[in-house]
C-alpha cells in the first residue's frame, strides 16, 4: 500500500472550489457540540439541587452523552446511509437544539437524561461524517486547513464552556444558559441551509463495512495510535483541577486563569497545524504526542513550581488541540474513498478512549497518588508516537 502523506493525492483535485462559507458554519457547529458536550461540567452543583440528584448523578451527564454518542457513530449514519448528506447534517442539528429545550425544560432527572442523550446522538452522527463532509466542500490543497478551522470550533468550546457556563449559571440559573444555545442552533440550522451544498449520498455505510477497515494494518495501527493517545491526554487533563490545587497550591482565581491559558495553547496549536500537517503529516503525528508524553513527565517533577507549570499547561494544550486534525488528515489520505465509514469507527474509539482515560486515570489517582495519573498518561502517549511512527513507515 502506497499512499503520499502530504496530500497531494486523495479524493479531490486542486481545482475543486473550497466552500469557506459551508466549512465556517459547520465550525460553529462543532462549537456547539463540544460545548454542549461539557457544559454540565461547570454546572454540576445548580443541576444536582434543582433536580434533587446527587453530583455524581449529575454526572452522567457526560456519562450518557459519551454512550450515545458511541452508538450513533457506529450505527447512526448507516440507517442513514442513503439521505442526501446536508439533510443528515441538519437533522443532526436540529436534535441538537431539541436536546437543549429538554434539558431547559427538564421537569425530572430523566428528562434530563433523555435531552442529554439527544447531545450525544448529535455528537457521534456529525463527527462520524464531519472529515467526509470536509472532503466534498473542499480542494484537497485547503482540507487540512478546513479541518483545523473545522476543530477550531471545538478548540474555542474547550476554552469557553466551564467559565462561560459558570458565570451564566450564576446569572440567569443553568437552565437559562442551557436555553441560550437553542436560538444559536436554529441560526446554525438555518445558516446551514443557505451554504450547505446538496451532498448526495455516494457509498453504502454499515457496520460489518465500518469494523471490516480493521483488515487495512495501517488503518488499525493508526487507529491504535489514535486511541492511546486520546486515553493519555484524558487522563492526565481531566484531572488537572485537583492537581493544581493539591500539588501546585493555585487559588481558584489564578487556577481558572491557568485553564483559560491551556485553552489559549489549544487555539494557538489549532490555527498553525493545517498550514504544517500539509507538508509534515509523519512528523506531526509521532511529535505531537511525543511532546505530550515529554510534558507529563515535566508535570511530575516541576507541579510544585506554579510559574513553570503554567507555561508546560500552555505547551500541554498547544499540542494537545490539535491531535484531532492530524489524524483526521492522516485519515484522508489512507482511505479517502471510505471516509464516512471510517469515521465512525474513529468517533466510536475517541469517545471510549475518553472513557477509558479518565477511569483508569481515576483509579490511579485514588490509590497511587497523581503522579501515577502522569505517568501512566505519559506511558500512554509514547506508545502513540511509537504505533504513529509505525503506521507511518507501513504507509
Amino acid at each position: 500500500m502506497t499512499v503520499e502523506l502530504t496530500l497531494n493525492e486523495t479524493s479531490l483535485t486542486d481545482d475543486t472550489a473550497t466552500s469557506w462559507s459551508a466549512v465556517t458554519c459547520l465550525s460553529l457547529l462543532t462549537f456547539l457540540l463540544v460545548g454542549l458536550e461539557f457544559l454540565p461540567v461547570s454546572l454540576l452543583t445548580p443541576i444536582a439541587r434543582d433536580l434533587s440528584i446527587s453530583e455524581g448523578q449529575a454526572g452522567l451527564a457526560i456519562t450518557v452523552s459519551g454512550v450515545f454518542a458511541v452508538i450513533t457513530s457506529l450505527f447512526g449514519n448507516a440507517f442513514l446511509a442513503k439521505i442526501d448528506r446536508k439533510s443528515v447534517v441538519l437533522l443532526y442539528t436540529a436534535v441538537l437544539v431539541a436536546s437543549s429545550l429538554a434539558v431547559a425544560l427538564a421537569p425530572n432527572f430523566l428528562v434530563f437524561l433523555f435531552g442529554r442523550s439527544l447531545v450525544g446522538v448529535s455528537i457521534g452522527g456529525f463527527w462520524s461524517l464531519s472529515t467526509a463532509i470536509l472532503a466534498r466542500l473542499t480542494s484537497d490543497r485547503d482540507l487540512p486547513k478546513a479541518i483545523a478551522l473545522l476543530q477550531g470550533g471545538t478548540a474555542f468550546a474547550l476554552v469557553l464552556a466551564a467559565p462561560l457556563g459558570s458565570f451564566l449559571g450564576g446569572l440567569i440559573g443553568w437552565r437559562g444558559t442551557f436555553f441560550i444555545t437553542v436560538p444559536i442552533g436554529i441560526a446554525a440550522l438555518v445558516w446551514q441551509l443557505i451554504v450547505l451544498p446538496r451532498m448526495p449520498a455516494t457509498s453504502t455505510v454499515s457496520v460489518a463495512k465500518i469494523f471490516g477497515l480493521l483488515r487495512n494494518r495501517t488503518l488499525a495501527i493508526g487507529m491504535a495510535a489514535t486511541g492511546l493517545a486520546f486515553i493519555g491526554q484524558n487522563a492526565l487533563s481531566i484531572y488537572l483541577r485537583p492537581f493544581l490545587e493539591g500539588v501546585t497550591g493555585l487559588e481558584l482565581n489564578v487556577l481558572s486563569m491557568v485553564l483559560l491559558g491551556l485553552g489559549v495553547g489549544g487555539l494557538a496549536g489549532t490555527s498553525v497545524i493545517g498550514f504544517v500537517a500539509r507538508r509534515h503529516l509523519l512528523r506531526v503525528l509521532v511529535g505531537l504526542p511525543a511532546a505530550l508524553a515529554f510534558l507529563a513527565l515535566l508535570l511530575i517533577a516541576l507541579g510544585p513550581f506554579a510559574a513553570v507549570t503554567a507555561f508546560l499547561l500552555v505547551m500541554w494544550g498547544f499540542f494537545s488541540t490539535p491531535i484531532p486534525v492530524a489524524w483526521n488528515t492522516w485519515m484522508v489520505a489512507i482511505v479517502p474513498g471510505e471516509l464516512e465509514a471510517a469515521g465512525g469507527l474513529q468517533v466510536a474509539l475517541i469517545q471510549l478512549a475518553i472513557a477509558g482515560g479518565a477511569f483508569a486515570g481515576g483509579m490511579l489517582f485514588d490509590t497511587a497518588g497523581w503522579w501515577s495519573t502522569f505517568l501512566l498518561a505519559a506511558c500512554f502517549l509514547a506508545g502513540s508516537a511509537v504505533l504513529a511512527a509505525l503506521a507511518g513507515r507501513r504507509s
